[in-house]
């Protein structure tokens, strides 16, 4: 059964047992999505996260070594209080240096009564513009990892009559199909969001 393995890192840190798992275990996937929020070491403290910057570079080289073929994700934050530009830079720098392939980005939105909404803000504005920069790196990583596909062999889950994942979550565009079938496919390219395929 193809099935989707998610660490959260720093929220709940991967036991070894996992990291065995994600070795071993042919039934889990090969992606992890990671709750990274930040690539600043003082934006995670302020954050009251459990791991650093260290720590996460750290650990997606561990298990990249574990499993060399592995799709790596990430939530990251822009624009949490006090976050200056070289403290976003290094969540931009981030994901080449984890290898990101996704990247799920939230612009920060302050919640009242939290530590975080008594600490100085971002301008809104900023905020903005960086969320999207932010994203356009993700894409820029998510199309290189595209453009790496092409030519391999998948297993390919098909979601819908139009759309289906691979073992590395990455969309496939099909066409027909039954809704939860698995097909080898080949990728034949990819259209900047989705792979494509030689015969769906």
């Amino acid at each position: 059964m193809i099935k989707e393995f998610k660490v959260y890192y720093g929220a709940t840190p991967a036991t070894q047992e996992q990291l065995d798992a994600i070795a071993d275990e042919e039934r889990l996937m090969p992606h992890l999505h990671l709750s990274l929020q930040s690539g600043d070491d003082l934006i995670l403290k302020r954050m009251k996260r459990r791991h650093s910057r260290g720590d996460a570079i750290d650990f997606c080289a561990r298990v990249r070594r574990l499993r060399p073929d592995i799709a790596l994700g990430a939530d990251l934050i822009a624009g949490f209080p006090t976050e200056t530009e070289a403290m976003f830079s290094r969540s931009q720098d981030l994901v080449e240096e984890c290898g990101l392939t996704f990247l799920h980005v939230f612009p920060y939105s302050a919640r009242p009564g939290t530590p975080a909404a008594r600490m100085p803000q971002v301008a809104g504005g900023e905020i903005k513009q960086r969320a999207r920069r932010l994203r356009a790196t993700g894409e820029a990583a998510l199309r290189g990892r595209l453009v790496a596909e092409v030519g391999a062999t998948r297993d390919v889950l098909i979601e819908s009559h139009r759309q289906g994942r691979t073992e590395h979550f990455l969309p496939v565009a099909i066409s027909g199909g039954a809704p939860g079938a698995i097909r080898s496919l080949v990728i034949s390219g990819n259209d900047g969001a989705q792979l494509t395929v030689e015969s769906s």
